[in-house]
């Protein structure tokens, strides 16, 4: 008898314990008041670097927004780089479609670098739209992009 409570309060405990955890697939979700913002991350970087890359995807846009700023404790400022770059925050995002800021295209460079960004870590990054309002999230440190020589 005693082991059948043990054995059902165990249950109780893990099955509790799992509903409080939040759901993984929003964890790097944020929602701003026209749109989400999916995954904000950029790549590790060394010792002595200035600047990160900054990626990103935009989707859920019930209406054409701009992303007007970006600022995080980890650097002294942005701008937009890349194939529509800026020298400030400045990039369209486009009503009903999904829009990236990738390291291929145009994207969000982080300026400034007061010192290396570690992989796994995250830092708190604020977004500000010209619609949309300002969105608090979370930058993603992923692993160093591996240059081959």
């Amino acid at each position: 008898m005693l082991i059948r409570r043990r054995m059902l309060l165990q249950r109780s405990a893990l099955g509790l314990g799992a509903a409080l955890l939040p759901p993984l697939a929003r964890a790097c979700e944020f929602q701003a008041e026209t749109l989400r913002v999916t995954h904000p991350y950029c790549h590790a970087t060394e010792p002595g670097s200035t600047e990160a890359v900054v990626c990103m995807k935009f989707d859920e846009v019930i209406r054409s927004d701009r992303l007007v700023g970006a600022s995080t404790p980890v650097a002294r400022g942005a701008d937009v780089a890349g194939a529509l770059a800026r020298p400030t925050v400045d990039f369209e995002i486009p009503e009903g479609q999904e829009t990236w800021l990738h390291e291929r295209g145009t994207w969000l460079r982080l300026t400034g670098l007061r010192g290396p960004l570690g992989v796994g870590r995250t830092y708190p990054l604020t977004l500000e739209f010209e619609h949309g309002g300002t969105l608090l999230a979370q930058l993603t440190v992923d692993f160093p992009v591996l240059r081959f020589r």
